[in-house]
């Protein structure tokens, strides 16, 4: 009888945790520092959303709307897959990315995901995303002014057979540096990176500050272990969740706000990442 009662216990605190994982949304948050902020920049706010994976947040997404207006961004960064490979319908993205795209400037890049789409669905969202006035970084640069002051935000599209498995190309890079090169070491440059598990090469270049998802946290994390498992179904992960820092250059990670089909959260919340920046 006892052991019966443990048991259920233990169902039910599982299922409890599984719940939240699943279902509710944390906000991070991150303070970034660096000398060569512009002053004018001093406190600037991002919000980052990843992985959206047309998961749709109760009603219309108001719960999340809600998240990110209490935090009130200067401007909002999306880093890719925020709808799945085998979608048909995109009305759950395209509505949250409407409704922001009233109050926010937005900058947005293409996941693996969106690349595997077919052709004429990643055009039809990509011209939505258009009408809505939000930026398409795809290997491009936007630079933001404030009066005489400036940073620049680039977008890096990382080509699908770099995500392989097995097979993998090795020459990363010289792809990164022929996207990259231009970068000037003089100026803040963040970059919008879908993939954040090139890192060591992202840091090659003349980029401050580089924002990520792909890895949705691990999937499962484990206490003192961390990330279990990344999307390219390798163990242990390197980068997964948080910052990380090569060189003065600095990775944050989203655990991001779905999953694929098939995907599941243990001990790994879906969250929403508010950044602000200090010089």
């Amino acid at each position: 009888m006892v052991e019966t009662l443990i048991g259920l216990a233990g169902v039910a605190l599982l299922s409890t945790q599984l719940y939240i994982d699943n279902t509710l949304i944390q906000v991070s948050k991150y303070e970034i520092k660096s000398s060569k902020l512009p002053k004018e920049f001093n406190k600037f706010k991002i919000v980052h959303l990843s992985d959206f994976h047309s998961y749709g947040f109760h009603k219309d997404n108001l719960k999340l709307l809600e998240k990110i207006d209490k935090e009130y961004p200067n401007i909002i960064v999306m880093t890719g897959d925020m709808v799945n490979k085998y979608d048909r319908n995109f009305e759950k993205f395209l509505n949250l990315a409407e409704a922001l795209s009233k109050k926010y400037k937005i900058y947005y890049i293409v996941g693996n995901h969106e690349v595997r789409l077919r052709k004429e669905d990643l055009d039809f969202i990509l011209e939505k995303l258009k009408e809505f006035g939000i930026n398409i970084l795809t290997d491009g640069k936007v630079t933001i002014v404030r009066k005489k002051e400036h940073i620049n935000i680039y977008g890096i599209h990382i080509p699908l057979q770099y995500y392989r498995v097995i097979n993998k190309p090795t020459n990363i890079d010289e792809v990164i540096t022929k996207k990259l090169g231009q970068c000037k070491d003089d100026e803040y440059n963040i970059l919008l990176a879908h993939n954040p598990l090139y890192f060591e090469a992202y840091s090659k270049q003349n980029v401050d500050f580089i924002l990520s998802g792909h890895v949705h946290g691990g999937m499962i994390r484990m206490p003192f272990v961390g990330a279990v498992l990344s999307p390219e179904r390798k163990f242990f992960p390197k980068y997964s969740s948080g910052v990380y820092e090569i060189n003065n250059k600095k990775l944050l990670v989203s655990r991001g706000l779905g999953h694929s089909r098939n995907g599941i959260r243990v001990f790994n919340k879906r969250e929403v990442v508010s950044i602000t920046l200090y010089c």
